[in-house]
C-alpha cells in the first residue's frame, strides 16, 4: 500500500530525531565512532544509522576522522555554534565577563549551566597564573559534585530537585554519598546568599566559587565560576565573590533581570 502523506511526514520526523541523537551521542562521547558502533551503542537498526551517518556526512554535519570510517562531529557545527554564540546575548557577554574575570583575578573563570539534568562547563577563558586548572568544555558532570549545581536547580521545589537528579548523582567520586536532604539544605541557602563555595568535589586542592547570572524571571539560567587552587580561594574569597556578584549583576540586568541594588561581599 502506498505510503499516505502523514506516513511520509511520520517517517521523516522518526528520521530527524534519529540523526539529533546520533550527533548528541558523539557529543557525549567526545571521540570519533564507526557508525555500526554507534548504532549498537544506541540500539537503532544499522542500516538506518548508516543511511543518516552518510546524509549528515553529505551536510558537513560530520566527519570522517581517526581513520577505519569513524566519524565525529563536523566543522559545519562549529560555524554554526559560532552563528548562534554571536547573537546570543548570554553567550557573548559572558565570554567578554569571562575574560575580565580572568585577568582580573589571575584564576580560571567558567560559565556553567544545565544540560538536561547534568552540569556542564560552557565556557573557559584560562587564567594567567603558572597554576592552571583545566576542566573540559561540554563535560557532563553529576549536580551535586558542583558548586554551581546548588544554585542552578534553586528554582526547584525540594520533590523537583529529587526527581530531577539521579539518584546516583548522589554519590561523589571518593564514594560518599551525598545525603539529599543534605544537599537541598546547601541549595536553599546557596539561594539565600547569591553564591556557593566550597573545596571540589572533583578536583583535589581546588576550591570552587559560583555565583548565578538570572534571567528576568528571577530563575539562574547559568553561573559565573572562579576555579581556584585551594589554600589561594580561601585566602582571596571575599576579593574573588565581589569580582563575581559584580560580573554577574551586570549580565543579569542586561538579561531583564531587575533587583535591589546587589551588595557585594565585601561590603
Amino acid at each position: 500500500m502506498a505510503e499516505t502523506a502523514n506516513d511520509i511526514v511520520s517517517r521523516r520526523m522518526r528520521g530527524l530525531d534519529r540523526a539529533f541523537e546520533i550527533l548528541e551521542f558523539l557529543r557525549v562521547k567526545r571521540q570519533p565512532m564507526r557508525p555500526n558502533e554507534i548504532a549498537t551503542e544506541i540500539g537503532a537498526p544499522r542500516s538506518s544509522i548508516y543511511e543518516l551517518v552518510n546524509l549528515l556526512l553529505g551536510h558537513g554535519m560530520l566527519d570522517y576522522q581517526g581513520g577505519d570510517g569513524r566519524v565525529f562531529l563536523g566543522r559545519r557545527l562549529y560555524f554554526l555554534g559560532t552563528a548562534y554564540a554571536e547573537q546570543f546575548d548570554l553567550m557573548r557577554e559572558c565570554g567578554r565577563m569571562l575574560g575580565v574575570l580572568a585577568e582580573e583575578t589571575r584564576e580560571t573563570a567558567q560559565m556553567c549551566l544545565l544540560e538536561g539534568n547534568k552540569y556542564t562547563v560552557a565556557m573557559m577563558r584560562e587564567g594567567i597564573r603558572p597554576f592552571r586548572i583545566s576542566s573540559n568544555v561540554g563535560e557532563l558532570v553529576a549536580i551535586p559534585w558542583t558548586a554551581s549545581g546548588r544554585l542552578l536547580v534553586a528554582h526547584l521545589s525540594d520533590q523537583e530537585i529529587l526527581d530531577f537528579i539521579p539518584p546516583e548523582d548522589f554519590i561523589l567520586p571518593n564514594g560518599r554519598r551525598l545525603e539529599p536532604a543534605d544537599f537541598i539544605a546547601q541549595v536553599r541557602q546557596a539561594a539565600e546568599d547569591g553564591y556557593f563555595t566550597f573545596n571540589s568535589e572533583v578536583e583535589n586542592f581546588t576550591h570552587c566559587f559560583a555565583v548565578p547570572i538570572r534571567q528576568a524571571d528571577g530563575s539562574s539560567i547559568a553561573t559565573l565560576c572562579l576555579v581556584t587552587p585551594r589554600e589561594d580561594g580561601l585566602r582571596n574569597r571575599t576579593a574573588y565573590l565581589d569580582s563575581l556578584l559584580k560580573a554577574a549583576h551586570e549580565i543579569s540586568e542586561k538579561l531583564g533581570f531587575r533587583s535591589l541594588k546587589g551588595r557585594l561581599f565585601g561590603s
